[in-house]
């Protein structure tokens, strides 16, 4: 364990230090408390916007040289 510590230098340092400093954000992501979300922690069977009967959608279709078109289409 001596002679190893003897030939490490401030770049295998550095990058030990940045891994170990990547592997702790991603275990303080994956273990902190999330943010209340009221559809995920309520589970109180209300549909989301997306599950509307009606979906749009908008189209932008612009050349050059011609007047810009933006285009909604119900589906």
């Amino acid at each position: 364990m001596a002679v190893y510590v003897g030939c490490v230098n401030w770049q295998t340092i550095a990058s030990l230090v940045i891994v170990a400093l990547a592997a702790a954000g991603l275990l303080w992501g994956r273990f902190r408390r999330r943010k209340f979300d009221f559809h995920r922690d309520t589970h109180c069977g209300c549909t989301s916007p997306s599950d509307s009967p009606t979906h749009q959608s908008i189209l932008f279709h612009a050349r050059k040289g011609q007047r810009p078109q933006v285009i909604v289409k119900k589906k």
